[in-house]
């Protein structure tokens, strides 16, 4: 479903320059480049997110200069933003005068109340700002895990992707967030337009919002061209990410046969087809606007990745635990800091969030049976899959014992493998600089 959601941003992208052409030209047009990418050969898809992560990250850090520039005034207008926005939203007309709270609507800044008024409408604000951002990281960490399996020489790669991760997280998604708060108000009209009537226009892309509203002429579609290879390049990598998942569940009996299946460049052509499949829910674009069909797709796969991350933090638990009580922790070629602390902290605030995603439907002003089980199918949907299995495979141990847990199978073969790999010393500092970065 995540290549369903990327799928359909891609689409309102695209709308932003034309509706003249049916949105299924452009979903069909799109899907079938990814396809293409992900199975005719995996070198294939390699270059193609190799060119789309370097437009991701030339765009990215040009529109936080760019924010910084607004910020000063440096814009074609000279209009100095500061935090102007965190104090007081846009002007309004009288009609937006709220008599009640004698006070006019715009003055709530970056802390606009939700559902309640006063500190706990701020404090909802913030929750649902929270929750909603997970859709971004549901499935960032894990691809580069999943990537291992076809990396080379991953016990020195894997690493090291992992510990630069923050750093993207830190550069990419906080500036990236903090540049929109001071360059876009949370009232703006194309911004709300976009939300709540599904009105492409600029509200496709709050950059594009503020580069338009600062005055400068033609990097709105620049900026828009590059927003639309990332959705391009994020659709890209779930297709991959979910037939290798797929694939891996067919390895272990967790689902047919079939997903094994390979085309002589070792792509799983099967469950990349499958997976292909699900994605062409985004045509449901064809029959509702964008903006429904899009929170839709996020508030469903943002709980499913609360639901999977539980699992994972679950089962890291239990594995360190095994890797304890057979001598082999010192063994792990890579370890994460604030083990098991920071492991624990992350279940419990994944429970939390799992358990409050909807928590807006049931305020009775808001409650809507659509929205509730957008919110919330995917627990049920998790615990049939998870209790049929057990009738399916007539399993019933809930858990292995931490000292039957087998960490043994399999390392002989990584370690044999790992031995292939060529040791790389730098000869000169150019070399150097470029080890580290690759």
């Amino acid at each position: 479903m995540l290549l369903a959601a990327e799928v359909t941003a891609a689409a309102i992208i695209i709308q932003y320059w034309t509706e003249s052409v049916p949105v299924a030209v452009w979903i069909a047009i799109i899907l079938l480049v990814i396809l293409a990418l992900n199975i005719i050969a995996v070198s294939f898809f390699g270059e193609a997110e190799f060119i789309f992560c370097s437009i991701k990250i030339l765009a990215i850090l040009g529109l936080i200069v760019l924010g910084v520039v607004l910020f000063f005034g440096g814009g074609p207008n000279h209009d100095r933003l500061g935090f102007r926005y965190w104090k007081e939203g846009n002007p309004v007309s009288l009609i937006d005068y709220d008599l009640r709270e004698d006070m006019l609507i715009y003055r709530q800044g970056a802390f606009n109340p939700f559902i309640a008024k006063g500190n706990t409408g701020k404090f909802l604000a913030f929750w649902y700002a929270f929750i909603k951002s997970g859709f971004a990281f549901i499935m960032s960490p894990e691809l580069v895990v999943t990537a291992a399996g076809e990396a080379e020489a991953p016990r020195r790669n894997i690493p090291k992707a992992a510990n630069r991760f923050i750093y993207r997280l830190f550069a990419f998604y906080v500036l990236g967030t903090l540049v929109i708060g001071v360059t876009v108000a949370y009232n703006d009209k194309s911004l709300l337009n976009a939300i709540n009537n599904g009105e492409h226009a600029a509200g496709a892309s709050p950059f594009v919002i503020a580069i338009q509203n600062a005055g400068i002429k033609g990097l709105n579609h620049v900026i828009n061209a590059a927003i639309l290879t990332s959705a391009w390049s994020s659709g890209n990598a779930w297709l991959f990410s979910g037939s290798r998942m797929l694939y891996s569940l067919a390895l272990t009996d967790q689902a047919p046969k079939i997903f094994l299946r390979c085309n002589k460049n070792g792509v799983p052509w099967v469950a990349v087809l499958f997976t292909f499949a699900i994605g062409c829910l985004a045509f449901l674009n064809v029959s509702s606007n964008g903006a429904t069909v899009f929170n839709w797709f996020t508030n469903i796969t943002t709980i499913s990745g609360f639901i999977a991350w539980i699992v994972v933090l679950i089962t890291y638990i239990r594995f360190r635990k095994a890797m304890i009580f057979h001598n082999m922790l010192d063994a792990l070629p890579f370890r994460t800091p604030l083990q098991p602390y920071s492991c624990w902290f992350s279940l419990v605030v994944m429970v939390l969030v799992t358990l409050t995603n909807g928590f807006y439907v049931f305020v009775p002003s808001r409650w809507n049976v659509s929205d509730f089980l957008v919110c919330y199918i995917t627990i049920p949907i998790f615990l049939v899959l998870w209790f049929g299995h057990k009738v399916w495979s007539r399993n019933w141990r809930w858990c292995i014992p931490i000292r039957e847990v087998d960490v043994w199978t399999g390392k002989d073969v990584a370690d044999a493998e790992e031995l292939e790999y060529e040791v790389r010393e730098p000869r000169n500092l150019a070399e150097k600089i470029w080890f580290w970065i690759v």
